[in-house]
This record gives structure tokens, C-alpha cells and sequence, in this order.
């Protein structure tokens, strides 16, 4: 395969093929020796490469897409997908004869919890050695996704994820990292996430988990205490804000410098580190050092019609990186990272509802509304920013008495 072409953000980790039959009739039962009719199956890409990557593609960043397939025939569809949203997409994947693709058949019965068979494929052989450094060179920003569930990158307490990050950096790249949810009963489960995370993130400049997702790396206890709670198997729901801030401090003190802590219906909350920090970002660091530098700020979420949550946390993270890239403040690149997952939501798939970029601009200084958040009421020292529609956190920099800077011009 021929060099990629040069990119402005490098998306590598996770995807798959995602097959999904179209079931015929009314209420279905599996059953041994039951043959249950079928329509035409739809097929689409998922993962981080193809949710984040191809949403920031849309928004009109030059994205290189960089996850493993195998030479089958999985392969070449997962390859044929991912080019027919832009030309030139494909060019940083890595084919590999000998393995098999990635795939999930994802059975949706009327009326009744879907059904998934996965099978994680090359994803699990994914290594630092797999990512094309040449691709690199160009580029200003390398984004990974999803290492809990490539094996080899949460093995052997997580070297290769560490090695990964550790050579991307030292090439200049400002890099950023998203995670997923384990499976509690798994080896990815049982990983040693304290520790991987510790060797990791002193070479990650962004970092964007879930606040479930963290909160099982972190503190499994409470993680497991909250889960027992909740029918529905959301901890997210129990979790009170303040434990969020508590975790984001954690981030902080790990190493990376900029937190960003997706809260579901709450939100995205934010930390970053001091300006001597920032100013180690590489080629993406942030244009106005003092507007970011020790921020605590929390972006409530924009109102939508909600279609489908498949792919909102990843949307997300592209409008947070799209902030990034184009020089935004802190609070502008959260109303980014917002209103990209709220105009995600409004379609059942990944990527259908994302407007273009000066849509999703328009759209939001067009004064689009926001979810209730009372954080003042449960968070201490927290201000509530009118102007700009975001809760301001004790910690903020800005909001310090002694500083010169107001608060609603922060």
C-alpha cells in the first residue's frame, strides 16, 4: 500500500465490521434448530477509527484513518466503507495477510433487547509496531481508541500502549486517548488499569473516558457498589458530581494535561493543567495559553431529539479535537465537543446525524438551548457563566479571587 497521504489528525485503534440482518416479522425467539427469516443485511463500520475518524472527517478536518483489518473479505469491506466517505481514507490502514477481520453481528429483534456476537479479530494483535510512524510526520494531532479492547495493548500491564504513546510524542504529535468499557468478567476486566493508565498518560496531552468508564479503572469498589444499584446497570446515574472532580484531579496528577470526562446526559466536565504543562503539547498545543491554563469548567449538554446513542461519546471527542485544532478557547471547544455529540444523537447510527462545520457553528451560536444542570446545588464554590452557558468550578484559574480576569469574560 502506497504512502497515506498527509493528515492533520491520525485516528488509530479499534474497528470492526458491523453486520446487522434485518428481521422479518414480529416478536423472535432463538431457539436450537429455529430458522428465523431474514432480510437484506446493512453493514457499516464501527469503532473509534470509524466513529471518531469519519466524524472528523465531516466536520471538514483532514483525517487518516489507521486500524488493522485482514486480507479477507471482512477486510475489503471494512476498506470499501471507510473510502466511500473520502477519498484517500483507507491509505493508513494496515492489511494484514493471515489474520481476520474484526466483526459484530448485531441482532435487533422488535420489541426486545438487541443480541451482538463479536468477534475482536486483528484488533487483539494491535500493537505499537502497527502504527504507521510515516504517516505521522505531517501531522499535528494522533488520537487512540478503544484499548480495552485490543488485548495486546492492555497486556503485560499495558507496554505497547505505553511504548505507542511514548514514540508518538517524541516525534512532536500533540496526542490525545478515549477509552471504553471493559467487560468485568474479561482479561480487560481484570487488568491492572491504575497501572497501565500510570505508565501511559505522562505521554497523553488529552484524555476523554467516560465517567463510568474511569470510575471502573480507578475505583472498582465504587464503581461495582453504584452498579448494584442500578436496574439498568448505568453507575453514571448514581454518580455524584463531586466524585467526577474527585477522578479528574486523579487524571491530573497521572500526567496528562487536559481532562475531559464525558458525563452521558451531563455533560462533559473539564481539567486542565498548569501553563508550564500545556506548553509541552506539541504541534496542537493550545493558542491562548492563559485561557486554558488550570480551567475546571463543566458544559451541560445541548438540548436534541434523541434517535439513537450509538456513537455519541466518540462524536463527542471529535468536536473537543476539532476545538483544539482550530484555536478555540476552552469553553468554545467544549460548545464544540456538545453540540457535535448532540447533533449525533439525532440519528440512530454513528455518524448520519453530524452536520458539517459551519453548521454545527451555526447551530449553536444561534443560541441552541441546554439540559438543566444544578451543579451549584451539590458542588461547592461552583458559578453558574450565563453568558457563555457553563458552570465554573472552585479549581478554575479564572474564577480565583485576586485575578484580573471577570469571570463571564473567562
Amino acid at each position: 500500500m502506497e504512502t497515506p497521504v498527509a493528515a492533520e489528525v491520525v485516528v488509530a485503534g479499534h474497528i470492526c465490521l458491523d453486520v446487522f440482518p434485518t428481521l422479518v416479522g414480529g416478536s423472535v425467539q432463538f431457539m436450537p434448530g429455529q430458522t428465523v427469516e431474514a432480510g437484506p443485511a446493512i453493514f457499516s463500520t464501527g469503532g473509534a477509527v470509524s466513529n471518531t475518524g469519519l466524524a472528523l472527517h465531516k466536520l471538514g478536518v483532514k483525517t487518516q484513518l489507521m486500524g488493522k483489518v485482514g486480507a479477507d473479505l471482512f477486510g475489503q469491506a471494512i476498506l470499501q466503507i471507510v473510502e466511500a466517505h473520502g477519498p484517500g481514507l483507507a491509505q493508513g490502514m494496515v492489511v494484514v495477510p493471515g489474520e481476520f477481520s474484526s466483526y459484530s453481528v448485531i441482532l435487533s429483534p422488535p420489541n426486545a433487547d438487541r443480541m451482538l456476537i463479536h468477534a475482536p479479530g486483528c484488533n487483539a494483535t494491535f500493537g505499537a509496531d502497527d502504527v504507521r510512524y510515516d504517516a505521522l510526520q505531517a501531522a499535528r494531532l494522533f488520537h487512540f481508541g478503544y484499548p480495552p479492547l485490543m488485548e495486546r495493548m492492555y497486556a503485560n500491564d499495558g507496554v505497547e500502549l505505553a511504548t505507542m504513546f511514548k514514540r508518538v510524542k517524541a516525534m512532536g504529535l500533540t496526542t490525545s486517548l478515549d477509552l471504553s468499557m471493559p467487560d468485568p468478567n474479561s482479561a480487560a476486566g481484570r487488568a491492572d488499569w491504575h497501572g497501565i493508565l500510570s505508565a501511559t498518560l505522562p505521554y497523553v496531552d488529552v484524555f476523554l473516558p467516560s465517567a463510568e468508564e474511569i470510575l471502573f479503572m480507578l475505583k472498582r469498589p465504587l464503581f461495582d457498589q453504584l452498579a448494584a444499584r442500578s436496574k439498568d446497570s448505568r453507575p453514571l446515574d448514581y454518580m455524584s458530581p463531586d466524585v467526577i472532580e474527585e477522578l479528574g484531579q486523579i487524571l491530573l496528577d497521572m500526567g496528562t494535561k487536559i481532562v475531559a470526562i464525558k458525563a452521558g446526559e451531563r455533560g462533559v466536565y473539564l481539567r486542565t493543567a498548569n501553563g508550564t504543562a500545556l506548553a509541552q503539547m506539541g504541534r496542537c498545543e493550545v493558542s491562548d495559553m492563559p485561557a486554558w491554563s488550570e480551567r475546571e469548567l463543566w458544559a451541560p449538554c445541548f438540548e436534541a431529539t434523541v434517535a439513537g446513542t450509538t456513537g455519541a461519546g466518540d462524536a463527542t471527542i471529535a468536536g473537543f479535537l476539532v476545538g483544539l485544532l482550530r484555536g478555540m478557547d476552552p469553553i468554545e471547544t467544549l460548545a464544540a465537543a456538545c453540540g457535535v455529540g448532540a447533533c449525533s444523537v439525532e440519528a440512530v447510527d454513528a455518524l448520519s446525524g453530524i452536520r458539517n462545520w459551519p453548521q454545527t457553528v451555526g447551530r449553536i451560536e444561534a443560541g441552541w438551548g441546554r439540559l438543566p444542570l444544578e451543579l451549584g446545588k451539590v458542588l461547592t464554590g461552583w458559578q453558574w457563566d450565563t453568558a457563555r452557558g457553563v458552570w465554573v468550578g472552585a479549581k478554575d484559574s479564572i474564577s480565583k479571587p485576586g485575578t484580573d480576569a471577570s469571570l463571564h469574560s473567562a
